[in-house]
């Protein structure tokens, strides 16, 4: 498919300073979210989108399989996101008010529109951050697949729309202040996607030390094995290849695409690099939240 074919796409829905997209979130069920009940022993993992959601949640289901792939690993037609899915997607809100614990979901929304329960210590929430130029191009590829998202006409406007904020949830920097800047008034791990990279056993063990939930050295190993980008290609249920093609060209692309650190160079130009280092300087002057560019950097 040719960028510039027409697509049939819903259109954003701007509500109280976020994009929302029309068919997949409904405002007013939104809204309602802010007053759910929360217990203790819920978990939110959070994130802008492209900035390992997935990966949380193939992490977050082995930790309560205590690394029992097969578990979790059962060719039925579904993925992990009908286990643990999006708050904020049409009718998730009510199955989560009656689900029983613990309850795992994933989120890609701002601080503003989530449960007010967690600024009184309930529940708990994961925040993984992603350096914005590798989300961008990751999320450029993604609405290529992604039929609920308008398909970009090249890379130049997707680059100006997301530097904009016109894409769902809006701008990425908002995004992260707005989370980080409540980090220390609820309880949240605040951890990065190139932190995963350079040591995914390391944040396992956080993660696990963070929702109390002990493993042996045997069950840790089995959690990390099963959540590197490698294995979770080859589990249907984890890289999303049994989503149904009305969700998700398959032909265009994969979920799971690269998984690394640094695709950005191969992207954007030296002018768009200029200018994004210009707004992230402005923008994230007073949050110090320090990212890894370039994935020799870990070496």
């Amino acid at each position: 498919m040719d960028l510039n074919e027409t697509r049939t796409h819903p259109e954003l829905l701007r509500h109280k300073d976020v994009n929302l997209i029309s068919g997949t979130h409904d405002p007013d069920d939104v809204d309602q979210i802010q007053d759910l009940d929360l217990r203790d022993s819920d978990v939110f993992v959070v994130t802008y989108p492209k900035s390992g959601t997935i990966w949380l949640q193939q992490i977050m289901l082995l930790l309560q399989a205590k690394g029992d792939v097969t578990s979790i690993s059962r060719t039925d037609g579904t993925s992990n996101a009908d286990v643990m899915p999006w708050i904020e997607v049409s009718g998730c809100r009510e199955r989560f008010a009656v689900a029983p614990p613990p309850r795992l979901r994933v989120t890609h929304l701002p601080y503003h529109l989530m449960p007010t329960a967690l600024s009184r210590g309930r529940g708990k929430v994961i925040y993984v951050a992603r350096n914005p130029k590798d989300v961008l191009v990751s999320y450029f590829h993604f609405h290529k697949l992604a039929n609920m998202l308008e398909t970009p006409k090249s890379f130049d406007e997707f680059f100006e729309k997301f530097m904009r904020g016109e894409v769902f949830p809006s701008s990425w920097f908002d995004h992260v202040k707005g989370w980080y800047s409540h980090k220390d008034h609820v309880n949240m791990l605040f951890i990065t996607y190139e932190e995963m990279i350079q040591d995914l056993q390391a944040v396992v063990e956080r993660i696990s030390v963070f929702l109390d939930r002990p493993l042996t050295g045997g069950q840790l190993a089995a959690v990390v094995k099963h959540s590197t980008f490698s294995n979770m290609s080859k589990i249907p249920k984890a890289s999303y290849v049994q989503v149904p093609d009305s969700l998700l060209s398959h032909r265009m692309g994969r979920f799971m695409r690269k998984g690394t650190i640094g695709d950005w160079k191969n992207h954007l130009s030296s002018t768009q690099n200029r200018w994004f280092d210009e707004v992230f300087q402005r923008e994230m002057k007073d949050f110090p939240v320090s990212f890894v560019w370039d994935i020799g950097d870990t070496e």
